[in-house]
């Protein structure tokens, strides 16, 4: 995730999920869903975004995000914490995303790989296959 000097360091699981998603047009195209972890490390493997239906008609599928292809910054309007990520409707309809009833459960999911890939994010010491 993008540092923002005015962020608080740390942030705790249930304070993200179900924290807004915008895009850099102000857009809101979802929210989080969950934060996956491995157990052994406490290391976030990627967010799970929800998309609301009125973005993209996508209500089956949840998102695998890279933590580091997001932003977490205070909206100015409202105050309310806001996740950003430098999506539009073309670009989410294209990623990488995976059955709300079969979540990739494992380092090694094709899905999980391939939103790294498809986000940029570069794999480092991470635990998934390329």
């Amino acid at each position: 995730m993008k540092e923002n000097p005015e962020a608080t360091p740390l942030l705790s699981a249930s304070t993200i999920s179900g924290t807004t998603v915008k895009n850099l047009r102000d857009d809101t195209i979802g929210e989080i869903k969950d934060i996956m972890l491995y157990k052994d490390t406490g290391e976030i493997a990627y967010a799970v975004l929800s998309v609301h239906t009125g973005f993209l008609n996508l209500e089956s599928k949840y998102f695998a995000i890279p933590w580091e292809a997001m932003s977490f910054i205070r909206a100015d309007r409202s105050g309310e914490e806001v996740i950003t990520l430098d999506v539009d409707k073309h670009k989410l309809e294209n990623s990488p995303g995976f059955d709300k009833d079969d979540w990739p459960m494992t380092p090694q999911s094709e899905v999980i790989s391939a939103a790294f890939k498809y986000y940029d994010v570069p794999l480092r010491n991470r635990r998934f296959t390329t």
